[in-house]
């Protein structure tokens, strides 16, 4: 049996229930893990209110690492005893133990701690296929990033600085503006003070920046647009906000034939041989140092509810770990 968090309906905190589930053996592709540290996601608030709505109920959380216990058949990059970490589907990971798919389950070197691990897999791979997979970047390029002090925000930081790239954060304070500056930002603007997508073009000089990465949504998507230089590619991967209402495609064009795409993690780590790729990229980062993971916040599990309330309230920084007994 593993303590689990589970939901039965979507709504409020108020919705998580903490239950003993039975673990079970690993079939054909699948592992058994014993979780030492769980990570928390803007993703798992998607799916807990149903704005990503699933089949209740349903278990929650995404990412997590830990100690692989067993092994199905045909498993053969993990064996029993060796250190793990995961972002991954289904949603499960808010618990002592699961058995889960093994495919995009991946090995953590052990220079890097469990909860750094279960800090860094989906917010790790979400920056790896941001500069790397979903618009050709180079060093001299400018983007713009949400949300510069979040979780995925200040790895964002760190990996354009390591990359040569000029990154421009937004942030809701001072404090989380000097978070982001101390991660490797060029700069970052508190969006409360003022015209914040103007202040981006005195940035860049009147010519805009080459991308952004915007996952608060619908309050930036406009002013997004609006940094772009011509050509410029609006990457939307969130809805911290609430999501991008509907838009008339044909803007894109007099505001300088933009290109606009909305990507997610689990098309990119969808395939095994990929997924481990990207792992070992981030994990090579980390390892060199040029990526440090940020735990801004730890919760027990039993916690759980009390985590989303901090999260949604925008009162974090960095990542936010649950911690297992």
């Amino acid at each position: 049996m593993a303590l689990t968090a589970i939901i039965e309906a979507h709504g409020g905190p108020e919705q998580f229930k903490l239950v003993d589930l039975p673990i079970g053996e690993p079939g054909k592709g699948e592992i058994r893990i014993a979780q030492k540290a769980v990570g928390l996601n803007f993703i798992d608030v998607y799916q807990r209110t149903g704005l990503y709505p699933m089949q209740l109920p349903h278990a929650m959380g995404m990412e997590a690492a830990g100690i692989i216990e067993a092994v199905g058949e045909g498993v053969t990059h993990l064996k029993v005893g060796d250190r793990a970490a995961y972002a991954a589907q289904p949603p499960g990971a808010y618990a002592e133990a699961r058995v889960m798919p093994a495919a995009q389950v991946c090995p953590l070197p052990d220079g890097i701690s469990f909860e750094e691990g279960a800090a860094m897999m989906l917010k790790g791979l979400t920056v790896e296929y941001l500069f790397h997979r979903t618009t050709p970047l180079k060093r001299g390029d400018t983007v713009l990033f949400h949300a510069a002090a979040g979780g995925v925000g200040l790895i964002a930081c760190q990996w354009a600085r390591s990359e040569g790239i000029t990154l421009i954060g937004t942030a809701g304070t001072d404090e989380k503006c000097q978070l982001a500056l101390d991660h490797g930002a060029a700069h970052c603007i508190n969006y409360r003070n003022g015209d914040w997508a103007a202040r981006v073009q005195e940035l860049t000089d009147g010519k805009g920046v080459d991308a952004v990465m915007d996952a608060v949504g619908a309050d930036t998507f406009e002013g997004s647009l609006n940094s772009l230089k011509p050509l410029g590619m609006m990457i939307s991967f969130g809805n911290a906000s609430g999501p991008v209402p509907p838009f008339n495609l044909g803007i894109l064009g007099p505001k300088g034939s933009l290109k606009i795409t909305r990507p997610t993690i689990f098309t990119h780590i969808g395939d095994h041989a990929t997924c481990q790729e990207m792992a070992k990229h981030l994990c090579d980062k980390v390892l060199a140092g040029d990526v440090k993971i940020n735990i801004g916040q730890r919760f027990a599990l039993k916690d759980v509810a009390k985590a989303h309330e901090a999260l949604e309230a925008r009162q974090t920084t960095g990542s936010t770990v649950l911690e297992i007994s």
